[in-house]
């Protein structure tokens, strides 16, 4: 029996697992708080940059090491309901008749994500450490690999998550369009911060990849269809689509 002749609400509770748009907003809840807490407990200083001087770093490091302990226990934890989320989504779209590769482009970004993510915080919490931040070689070194998981690895595997997302969103009108096409274009962005490792100006981009794609993750979380029934009757939807999808059926979607 096809998933079109249950209710919507049978249809969800059919459907079970845990609600994408939570996931994606404890995910970047946890990670604003650690923010938060990191700059309540450091006076309001901002984050040393890795490019700084090694003994500007290195000092602190040394001079607020519950901070940053803090701080990595946080961004560790965030990263657990994102690849959930990576998950959950990518077992939802398949549930959705989508069969082109962009859902295990996404769950493979999600999930790219999640570690880089897993790794800056525990690089973080290790900083932490005053017998690690002692060493002030050792301690620009780790910085550096905080950065760069934390920071390019983790956006660019979250554009990655956003762009299997957003294409079959798009073209299928899982979502209003606006939405969709606001994915790609923060897709692009994110992807396109790599660049930042040898060109530094273009570091801007890691901000508007990681807080723009973790908001739109959000907003996708609660708006993605059930089932088929309930896609065919989303508001991005119109009547010629609904037409279709009435005299495909379940067709799946081809590349």
């Amino acid at each position: 029996m096809s998933s079109e002749t249950f209710s919507p609400a049978a249809g969800r509770r059919k459907a079970g697992g845990p609600h994408p748009g939570i996931l994606a907003a404890v995910s970047l809840g946890l990670f604003l708080l650690s923010l938060v807490l990191g700059a309540a407990m450091t006076g309001g200083q901002v984050f040393v940059s890795p490019f700084a001087k090694a003994a500007d770093v290195a000092r602190f490091y040394q001079e607020n090491a519950s901070a940053i302990r803090v701080t990595g226990m946080l961004q560790f934890g965030s990263a657990v309901p994102l690849g959930i989320f990576a998950a959950t989504v990518y077992a939802r779209q398949l549930r959705l008749g989508v069969r082109v590769p962009g859902p295990a482009i996404g769950y493979f970004g999600g999930i790219a994500a999640s570690v880089f993510l897993m790794l800056s915080g525990l690089v973080t919490w290790i900083l932490g450490q005053p017998s690690v931040s002692a060493n002030v070689p050792v301690t620009q070194a780790l910085a550096f690999l905080g950065f760069a998981a934390g920071g390019v690895g983790f956006v660019v595997g979250l554009g990655l998550l956003v762009a299997g997302l957003a294409v079959p969103a798009f073209i299928l009108r899982f979502v209003p369009r606006w939405l969709a096409w606001t994915g790609l274009v923060l897709a692009a962005l994110s992807e396109l911060s790599f660049l930042s490792l040898a060109i530094e100006p273009l570091q801007f981009l890691l901000p508007i990849g990681r807080f723009g794609g973790m908001l739109w993750l959000v907003a996708v979380g609660f708006l993605l269809p059930v089932t088929r029934a309930a896609a065919n009757r989303v508001p991005g939807g119109d009547q010629a689509r609904r037409s279709g999808a009435a005299r495909s059926g379940d067709r799946e979607v081809s590349s």
